[in-house]
């Protein structure tokens, strides 16, 4: 007989609530190191529009490189889940030590290709010669601080593993602690520390050079090792870990477990980076169109993805809390914990849309003055409240299958709906078709990404679903055969 809805209710509300409590700091954490990137913007954007355009080219080859980096790494975080739901604290030191010996080889491997291989991308972009030599600085010092973006995601990985998602938090508000004032001083150097608190500075302060891109790659090596060096004296002194003994005994590469983080967490920052270039590659096939355009597209994708970062969260949190349940052995009730992440993913995207609804002119006009761009602008996020239901779906459903380990199909999903249906039908309308339709423009590749991102929500779903029902019915299956064992 079915539970009953007063039996039902309760049961939501205390499963929401451990979300929640898992889900806002890793918000709040992802908004601060969005406002990293916005302080790196601004600030280089008023020492020179050369600079300005040397942090954007840098940050177009490191960030997507970085993604792929840190979403392999979050592969740690459904093995830490999984074995501290199973009670197995004692196995979870080995599978971090792993994630830590892969996080050296990948920020070695990232900063080495950054260092090596940017020159030749910018001649083969036909980037200016005096904005690619600002942007080879920058990220000459941007990847000094690499490899402790690794390090950083391997612990941050351990801690949310362990339901501890609020050292996350604070790391980041320590990194946008450290970027904020650095940027000031090394892009700006003596005369901003003038302007700022007058002549009666020591002169060795006022003789400071003003480094711009390169002080702001430095300023952002120097976020990065805080974080790292945060997090790693964090999970090294706090009571939280206590049952977990991660620095005390360090263990050798050991190639099993570590392709066993590969294969969950590879698909993981291929999927993420399919979804990052996608984004590139449609800015670059809209570019034609005009300035007008272009800003207006990248002001509608700046607003949305600020509005992403809680469903995002959201996704986080859910893996580590499928991941538990699968670990404490009751894949009835991980099924049940990935519906109701689902379900509140589903109000959110909801409020999402009420948001962008009520806020979305005034948002606009913080962003330009320029009644085109405005009004272009404010026509896209309105249409982005189309797909809030769809994105928030996809993103909630890819995270409830990365707890339960399922991160390959996860990545053909994305690859297939982003690439092939959202990109595909977005040029098509975008361009038109001789004699069936004419171009919508950048209509068209907003309405691509509609019909990408609601084709990965509907197979998602199916995915999920089959996956839970699989697993509910090996359960039963082993229990019935455990029972005739027993009589």
């Amino acid at each position: 007989m079915p539970p009953s809805f007063s039996h039902w209710l309760p049961r939501c509300r205390r499963e929401t609530a451990s979300l929640l409590r898992l889900t806002l700091p890793i918000c709040g954490a992802q908004l601060a190191q969005s406002g990293m990137s916005a302080a790196d913007v601004i600030m280089s954007g008023r020492a020179s529009a050369t600079d300005l355009a040397a942090v954007s080219v840098g940050a177009s080859l490191w960030v997507p490189l970085m993604l792929l980096m840190t979403g392999t790494l979050m592969g740690i975080t459904p093995l830490v889940a999984h074995r501290v739901g199973a009670g197995r604290h004692d196995q979870v030191p080995g599978k971090v030590h792993q994630a830590l010996w892969v996080a050296l080889v990948f920020g070695l491997a990232s900063a080495l290709l950054l260092s090596v291989g940017s020159r030749a991308v910018f001649t083969w972009m036909e980037i200016p010669d005096d904005v690619a030599a600002l942007a080879l600085d920058y990220l000459g010092a941007v990847a000094f601080g690499i490899p402790a973006v690794a390090f950083y995601q391997a612990l941050r990985g351990f801690s949310d593993g362990m339901h501890h998602t609020r050292p996350s938090l604070w790391m980041s508000l320590l990194g946008l602690g450290f970027n904020i004032p650095s940027n000031y001083v090394l892009i700006y150097g003596g005369p901003g520390l003038v302007a700022l608190f007058g002549d009666s500075l020591p002169s060795a302060l006022q003789s400071l050079p003003a480094l711009g891109a390169l002080g702001c790659g430095i300023a952002t090596a120097i976020s990065m090792w805080a974080m790292c060096l945060g997090m790693a004296l964090y999970t090294r002194r706090s009571r939280a870990y206590a049952p977990v003994t991660l620095w005390q005994r360090p263990t050798p590469p050991h190639w099993r477990e570590i392709g066993e983080l590969l294969y969950i967490g590879l698909p993981i920052g291929l999927a993420i980076f399919f979804e990052v270039t996608l984004f590139t590659v449609i800015t670059l096939l809209v570019a034609y169109l005009g300035e007008v355009t272009v800003a207006a597209h990248q002001i509608a994708l700046n607003v949305t993805s600020i509005l992403f970062m809680l469903p995002l969260s959201l996704s986080m949190a859910l893996t580590v809390r499928v991941s538990n349940r699968l670990g404490a052995g009751d894949p009835v009730e991980a099924r049940f914990v990935a519906w109701n992440g689902v379900g509140i993913g589903l109000l959110l995207a909801i409020f999402n849309s009420l948001a962008i609804w009520l806020l979305a002119g005034p948002i606009v006009s913080v962003y330009t003055g320029n009644d085109a761009v405005r009004s272009l602008a404010l026509s896209l996020i309105l249409l982005a409240m189309l797909f809030q239901i769809s994105d928030s779906l996809q993103v909630n459903l890819a995270g409830a299958l990365r707890g339960y380990k399922d991160t390959r199909v996860v990545m053909g999903i994305t690859l297939i709906s982003y690439w092939l249906v959202g990109l595909g039908v977005g040029h098509c309308l975008g361009r038109g078709l001789d004699g069936l339709f004419d171009a919508l423009g950048i209509y068209g590749y907003w309405i691509g990404l509609n019909a990408g991102l609601t084709c990965a929500a509907g197979l998602l779903g199916w995915r999920l679903h089959v996956r839970g029902e699989r697993n509910v019915r090996r359960a039963r299956q082993a229990g019935t055969q455990g029972t005739d064992a027993a009589s």
